[in-house]
């Protein structure tokens, strides 16, 4: 059986105003978490009457072959260097990480 990837669901707050930062850092740590293998699955816009304030910018669902390249991804220095882009354009980050798991049927 293979191992199940690594899954993290991971709600981005934005900070007013920063989105053109928002997305030059996602893009650079994009292509730098192919590096190790890991990939964003889907991008989320939150569209619910929720007060803006209470939403993220944007969910994330990322995936790793395991814990060993995402801890090596976080490590990286080129993701290192974009610290203080990333402190610009986010304000908070709220990661929950679990495995792969087969979806339910539906029939």
């Amino acid at each position: 059986m293979e191992t199940p990837r690594l899954m993290l669901l991971v709600r981005l707050f934005t900070r007013p105003g920063r989105e053109s930062e928002f997305r030059e850092f996602e893009t650079q740590a994009a292509r730098i978490m192919g590096d190790y293998q890991g990939r964003i699955e889907y991008v989320i816009r939150p569209t619910a009457s929720t007060p803006p304030a209470e939403l993220p910018h944007e969910i994330h669902v990322v995936s790793f072959p395991g814990i060993a390249q995402f801890e090596a991804y976080r490590r990286d220095p080129r993701l290192i260097q974009l610290a203080s882009l990333r402190e610009s354009a986010i304000a908070r980050t709220e990661v929950t990480s679990g495995e792969e798991r087969p979806s339910y049927p539906t029939d």
